[in-house]
């Protein structure tokens, strides 16, 4: 087990201030003055570009090297350091303490929850666990952090030196990637600022301090924003496979912030540091830095290399270009110390060993086993992008499904009707068993593909049994070669006219008589036998 050393509150610490919380019910937001607005979004300096040149222009010249600092947010029951749950969209200030509000004598409490978190992921990312790590105080004042500084970990993070297998879509070229991490380190979130129209004044919601994190720093081994935005949303896929976060982006569960510099092909030494954030979608964090690139390498052609200055930029999804928020702290600027309040945490090799031993089978790992099965890379992608869709995938094939049928009909009618529907493969009535019977009923020739496919439809949208629908609508296939064979005569007898022009070189119209038949039998008749009696009949001589 884990050995942390816990001092501080023991009880709902919500007691302890209970004049705080009668307020609540009439005050929902904090309201901080602010002189100058949103100078985020109001940038005057920024630099005016000539006409930038194409991308791939610019990477004939210049190199791009990226980082990406990825912020996880946990799905623990409780914060970090208390007991207030938190629940994306809940009303302003209504989940929030003494300890998360930073008022004077409130002592934080580690949820151990958040270990347990971090070493998962730290295993994930193939990283090395400190048995003993500790945690920081990070000086940041903003109005968002109520205590004027956040909870973190700085010089020994729980997790450091690990790398993520990243394959990239077959549509930007295919190929496996290797990228570096540098380290996993737990912290506390900030609140959030909700701005005025006018820039008067901001308010505040607390209801996110204290919300736990973890805060995954890449390498600078990215060159693209391709590989940036798939390295993204394959942390994204990790994380959900871990049952750690939900990852969703829009609501702020994943955030990533983009470090990017340029430099001329053939320099070893770095170019100037430029973080991008309010990247809230993995196309935002491809284009974000696909523009910082070519503004960037047009800075170094035009010998303005010197107004590329280390900043944070903000990305303007509406004007698709990145515009300065503020320059950027250094290490130095955030004083860090070691946080008195909190004991170190300190791991057991049995603990680590018993979470390892825990783990799912992980995206990568899956994705070559299906590899192994023989799938395109193309399936095997849209298979493990969701690991409900894999999971329904791997119980289909249990039951002795073709591989590759099953893999088909989930990729597309299965699919197909999730995305018409806005439903996730769990809300489906449709199960992996019966999905597999349909296979093999169709494999068999008990039923044809296309009554396959109305059995289908039947089936996600109400449920039931394959075997049911069968007998219930007399589906079974017409296999019998003399039955088929009245059938195909007295279409050809109904329709003279199309008979006599196949025999005069029309035959295309070998697709109207087939299509009659199954009119007839009611889609039930054998394709195959069917297109080989018909052949027969049509080029016997009359």
């Amino acid at each position: 087990m884990a050995l942390t050393l816990f001092r501080g509150l023991q009880s709902n610490c919500c007691r302890l201030y209970p004049s705080v919380f009668d307020a609540r019910k009439h005050v929902r937001y904090f309201r901080v003055r602010s002189s100058q607005g949103q100078t985020a979004t109001q940038e005057k300096q920024q630099t005016q570009l000539k006409a930038s040149p194409k991308y791939e222009e610019a990477l004939k010249n210049y190199e791009a090297v990226i980082g990406i600092e990825t912020h996880v947010q946990l799905s623990t029951l409780t914060k970090a350091f208390c007991s207030c749950p938190y629940n994306y969209g809940d009303q302003p200030n209504t989940s929030v303490c003494p300890v998360c509000m930073g008022l004077p004598g409130a002592l934080p409490v580690l949820n151990s929850k958040v270990i347990e978190s971090a070493v998962k992921v730290g295993l994930a990312l193939n990283c090395k666990l400190s048995l003993s790590s500790k945690f920081d105080r990070k000086q940041y004042f903003y109005p968002d952090l109520p205590k004027g500084y956040q909870i973190s970990q700085f010089d020994i993070p729980i997790a450091a030196g690990g790398y993520l297998d990243v394959d990239l879509p077959v549509e930007f070229g295919g190929g496996h990637r290797k990228f570096g991490v540098t380290r996993v380190h737990m912290e506390e979130d900030a609140g959030k600022l909700l701005h005025t129209g006018n820039g008067s004044f901001s308010q505040v919601d607390l209801n996110r301090a204290g919300v736990p994190l973890l805060e995954i720093v890449s390498e600078p081994d990215m060159r693209t924003g391709t590989e940036a935005a798939e390295y993204a949303a394959e942390l994204q896929r990790l994380v959900r496979y871990l049952g750690v976060s939900n990852g969703n982006m829009q609501e702020g569960s994943l955030r990533c912030d983009v470090n990017i510099s340029v430099r001329p092909h053939g320099q070893l030494e770095l170019g100037t540091k430029v973080e991008i954030k309010n990247l809230n979608s993995f196309s935002s964090v491809s284009r974000a830095i696909d523009y910082e690139i070519l503004r960037q390498a047009q800075l170094h052609s035009q010998g303005q290399a010197d107004e590329i200055v280390q900043e944070t930029r903000l990305w303007e999804e509406g004007a698709q270009k990145t515009v300065t928020m503020r320059k950027k702290e250094g290490l130095a600027d955030y004083r860090y110390f070691p946080e008195p309040d909190l004991p170190g945490v300190n791991l057991s090799e049995e603990y680590i060993s018993a979470i390892r031993d825990s783990l799912p089978e992980l995206p990568e790992t899956k994705r070559r086993r299906y590899e192994n099965m023989g799938l395109t890379m193309q399936d095997v992608l849209f298979l493990t992008n969701d690991i409900n869709v894999a999971a329904f995938f791997d119980a289909t094939i249990a039951t002795g499904a073709d591989i590759k049928l099953a893999a088909n009909w989930i990729m597309g009618d299965i699919a197909a009707y999730m995305k018409n529907e806005k439903l996730s493969i769990n809300d489906i009535k449709l199960t992996p068993r019966e999905l597999g019977e349909l296979i093999a009923s169709i494999k068999g020739g008990t039923i044809s593909g296309k009554i396959g496919k109305e059995i289908l439809f039947e089936l996600v949208a109400k449920g039931g049994t394959v075997k049911g629908l069968i007998q219930e609508k007399d589906l079974v296939q017409i296999a019998d070669p003399s039955e088929i064979e009245k059938i195909v005569d007295k279409v050809l007898e109904n329709n003279p006219k199309q008979l006599e022009q196949y025999r005069g070189g029309k035959t295309k119209l070998q697709g109207f008589f087939a299509g009659q038949i199954m009119k007839e039998t009611k889609g039930k008749a054998n394709p195959a036998l069917l297109n080989k009696i018909l052949l027969e009949k049509l080029n016997s001589k009359p």
